[in-house]
């Protein structure tokens, strides 16, 4: 046993990883010793043992001062203010301070389709359009607006960043400036079973997850874009999701008033449709912006209402974000909270036998992107109509699904004849 391999092994036993070491030293061949060793010496064990060692750990929330967070309402906007926002975001986007993230590392599965989400291709009044095709013919729109290129950045994952790259280029970026357009890829973190063994798929390496889209912040200071960024001028960055074909990614509203109120981040809003609805709201958590979700609010909140007769805690987090290139640099160097979900995976055991499971028995760790509002003081919340915004393609059929999102698009498209 080489000297490398021997320093791997002891630091696995410092973390009870018995059945990896048993694979390295009885089943493993010398190729895979190599590239299962090289990934043990990237990982932060450490930190991969802190999360399971906390996976069970339910959050004492009793002691956290919840309150109500401001919002600005599109509709109800008088005109002065109205045009005092859009000046100053179209000031800001004419000048090529702006650039769009999309998040766009999941696949298609629960859609019933192989391949990246953004490859989904959706039935609409306007015809057949991929979803990526969406973002991208909104970002033309903005072009020809505003008489600029908007940088387009993708954050993918190792699941699907290759499929990515090669169905956009085979679709010559939906007319898109290539050159414009640059990816990255999110974090990721090992699973880890029940037992505290880290999980070994069946290529014979560790199993790394995707760590959830709060990762964003570091993995564009790892790809280097935001260096980029600052090179190109870009002070205001949008970062929404791929899925929901409503989103309005150039909005100079949203920009002009997260800039004209002083703040470095602003997200956009819908009205809950009801206290009970299962979704994140923006509140005040000790003080600062927090989304909060519906399984962490006590009924008794989540049913209050203010003097206008609206729920007190009823803005929901929509995924529509903005970010000033300052509250960037400061994410990707703050540490984020992980949130656990118990997931299936199928697994080797000790011997190398591959176990095929039918029920949850592994940890999946994940941070979320708006864990990173509460490292500043204020954010502004514009909030927006749902049928004009949200039409967001999570599930197969029933809410949420093609036909619920397609029915909102051409609803708008039809009303505003877009």
């Amino acid at each position: 046993m080489n000297i490398e391999l021997t320093e791997t092994i002891k630091k696995l036993e410092k973390y009870n990883q018995s059945e990896i070491i048993n694979l390295m030293k009885n089943v493993y061949t010398n190729e895979e010793l190599d590239k299962i060793t090289k990934q043990i010496d990237g990982l932060d064990m450490e930190q991969v043992m802190d999360l399971y060692n906390n996976a069970t750990k339910i959050p004492d929330v009793s002691k956290n001062k919840i309150e109500h967070i401001g919002y600005t309402n599109l509709s109800t906007l008088d005109e002065e203010k109205f045009k005092e926002f859009k000046t100053a975001g179209e000031d800001i986007i004419k000048a090529n301070k702006y650039a769009v993230i999309t998040m766009a590392g999941g696949q298609g599965t629960r859609l019933g389709h192989k391949g990246p989400k953004g490859t989904f291709k959706i039935n609409t009044i306007n015809g057949e359009k991929y979803l990526f095709q969406v973002i991208i013919e909104s970002l033309m729109k903005a072009n020809e607006k505003y008489g600029v290129t908007i940088p387009w950045y993708v954050m993918t994952s190792d699941d699907n960043n290759n499929q990515t790259i090669d169905s956009l280029e085979s679709h010559n970026y939906f007319g898109y400036d290539k050159d414009k357009v640059k990816f990255f890829k999110q974090g990721k973190v090992p699973m880890v079973k029940v037992d505290g063994n880290i999980v070994v798929d069946e290529n014979k390496l560790i199993k790394e997850a995707s760590d959830g889209n709060g990762s964003i912040y570091k993995s564009l200071k790892r790809a280097g874009i935001l260096e980029q960024m600052k090179n190109d001028g870009i002070e205001w960055i949008f970062v929404g999701g791929v899925d929901n074909i409503l989103l309005r990614i150039v909005d100079p509203i949203l920009v002009g008033l997260t800039s004209t109120e002083g703040n470095l981040i602003s997200s956009k809003s819908v009205v809950k449709n009801n206290p009970q609805e299962k979704v994140g709201v923006f509140c005040k958590l000790n003080g600062v912006p927090k989304v909060i979700e519906y399984t962490e609010l006590p009924t008794e909140m989540a049913e209050d209402i203010d003097e206008n007769g609206q729920l007190k805690f009823g803005e929901v987090n929509i995924l529509s974000h903005l970010f000033n290139i300052k509250a960037l640099e400061k994410l990707a160097d703050v540490k984020l909270p992980y949130h656990t979900a118990f997931k299936k995976s199928n697994y080797l055991d000790k011997d190398g036998k591959l176990v095929e499971v039918t029920e949850p028995n592994a940890y999946k760790f994940e941070s979320y992107i708006f864990d990173g509002f509460s490292f500043f003081d204020n954010m502004s919340i514009l909030r927006v109509k749902r049928e004009e915004e949200f039409a967001p393609i999570k599930n197969a059929s029933g809410s949420d699904s093609p036909e619920t999102a397609i029915n909102l698009y051409n609803e708008y498209v039809k009303k505003y004849n877009k």
